[in-house]
């Protein structure tokens, strides 16, 4: 006779109301994270090492303001010496997840349609401090076409502008938005990037 299958036990976390594997999605990860590494140390191995490391610079912190340095204690640098440094090119959101900082570039897609009828997007000109709208307006007047800012399908702004308009536009954007170096500006060819300059 087969044996019965025992219930699953699942842990669940007094501060958020979740299961402890859930956590990290929850409201309010940065308020589980001391009961987790306490009560589920191996569901988040990160945030041991998280802790040691903060538990490393706060001794630092206190033998500099004592004006004894981490390296003279053990001969060796600071461990935490190198992640200011990726803390710049690096953001945390909200329950730990990390964001890259975007590279200010434009990139420009012509997009055939219909076999015979084109659209040029351009993404990217919000990275270097223009207002889509505006810059929709002025295209489509420069090139006697219509423009509009659309949602793109990474969810971020775009301009979208009928025609192919890609022989003139680096120009007309250098010229335009002196702020908008011609060396940031790329086109998107049979799937790759390719420098406009």
């Amino acid at each position: 006779m087969a044996e019965k299958p025992q219930p699953v036990r699942v842990l669940y976390c007094p501060v958020c109301s979740l299961p402890a594997e859930y956590c990290e999605f929850g409201p309010d990860f940065q308020k589980c994270k001391p009961w987790l590494i306490e009560n589920a140390p191996e569901l988040y191995p990160d945030l041991l090492k998280e802790s040691d490391e903060k538990e490393a610079d706060k001794v630092s912190e206190r033998l500099q303001s004592v004006g004894i340095s981490s390296a003279g204690v053990d001969g060796s640098a600071p461990r935490g010496g190198t992640s200011t440094s990726k803390q710049e090119e690096v953001k945390r959101l909200p329950g730990g997840k990390i964001k890259k900082i975007e590279k200010q570039e434009v990139v420009i897609e012509k997009v055939v349609r219909n076999k015979r009828k084109c659209v040029t997007m351009v993404k990217g000109l919000e990275l270097f401090g223009i207002k889509l709208s505006d810059a929709s307006k002025k295209l489509g007047k420069k090139f006697a076409t219509g423009a509009s800012v659309v949602k793109g399908p990474t969810e971020k702004d775009q301009i979208d502008v009928q025609g192919d308009i890609s022989y003139d536009i680096v120009e007309f954007i250098t010229e335009t938005w002196p702020d908008v170096p011609e060396t940031a500006i790329y086109f998107i060819e049979d799937g790759r990037k390719v420098a406009a300059a």
